[in-house]
């Protein structure tokens, strides 16, 4: 059963007349046969899907790729057609394989996990965008996009940083304008190992507070003025091994207290 195209105008000029074959299909059985007229069908409504998939070209995707979803899709909407609904095919064709398109983009084109309500804004602030630029020929504002897309300003911002957002750079790739390999993760800080020791002087500062006033004054000397033991021990008129018992005791004393607290 040849598959046919009519030189008459079509909504799609690409589009084959197949409303003969479409109707066989539904009569014959599972078998050969079948599986050849389906495959004749499919290729017949080839060139509209990769016209389909062309208008997709400039999002980030390879039009091979594109053409392969839209051919899946193509398939689908063969497979599910009814011709006894009375609908012409390609009615039914194009919006399946968009949607493929689209679900192809949605599922497998983020770099990262996007929520559905962002990807929604992305695709609505795109389309209100280009609609304004269409009729203003200038980029239109937040609040222009806001009222035509029926949206809230708030709204409009996070779709905007999603339409910038679609890939994620690479930390290894070389920075725009840098000559000499300058990459992004060359610019990244790292752990900075002060913060252990803010945390720990904020949990023996009250610790610290409690001491003896003679004691609190030992171990300032010792260790924020850099006083050795036996200077110590001259300055408060007490023995070097007085000044080390009550340095030895009042570490001991405060570790163990914020220890203690931590457990």
């Amino acid at each position: 059963m040849p598959t046919t195209v009519k030189a008459r105008k079509h909504p799609h000029d690409d589009a084959p007349d197949t409303a003969a074959d479409f109707r066989a299909l539904a009569a014959l059985p599972e078998g050969p046969e079948r599986d050849a007229l389906r495959g004749r069908i499919v290729e017949a409504w080839l060139p509209m899907a990769d016209r389909l998939a062309g208008r997709f070209r400039s999002r980030g995707e390879s039009l091979d790729d594109l053409r392969q979803v839209a051919a899946l899709g193509l398939v689908k909407a063969v497979d599910r057609y009814d011709p006894e609904l009375g609908n012409a095919f390609e009615s039914y064709a194009v919006p399946t394989i968009t949607g493929e398109i689209k679900r192809h983009f949605r599922d497998h084109m983020w770099t990262l996990h996007v929520p559905r309500r962002v990807q929604d804004l992305r695709n609505r602030v795109r389309f209100a965008v280009q609609d304004l630029q269409t009729v203003s020929g200038s980029r239109p504002t937040v609040a222009e996009i806001a009222a035509h897309a029926d949206l809230s300003e708030a709204d409009v911002r996070v779709g905007q940083e999603a339409l910038e957002s679609f890939t994620a750079l690479s930390l290894d790739a070389e920075l725009p304008g840098s000559d000499d390999g300058y990459s992004l993760s060359d610019a990244l800080g790292s752990v900075d190992p002060a913060l252990d020791t803010v945390v720990d002087r904020e949990a023996v500062a009250p610790r610290l507070a409690a001491l003896p006033e003679r004691e609190r004054a030992i171990l300032y000397m010792r260790f924020f003025g850099d006083m050795t033991q036996s200077r110590i021990a001259e300055q408060l008129g007490i023995s070097q091994m007085h000044v080390s018992r009550l340095i030895n005791r009042c570490c001991s004393r405060v570790r163990d207290q914020v220890l203690n607290d931590d457990s």
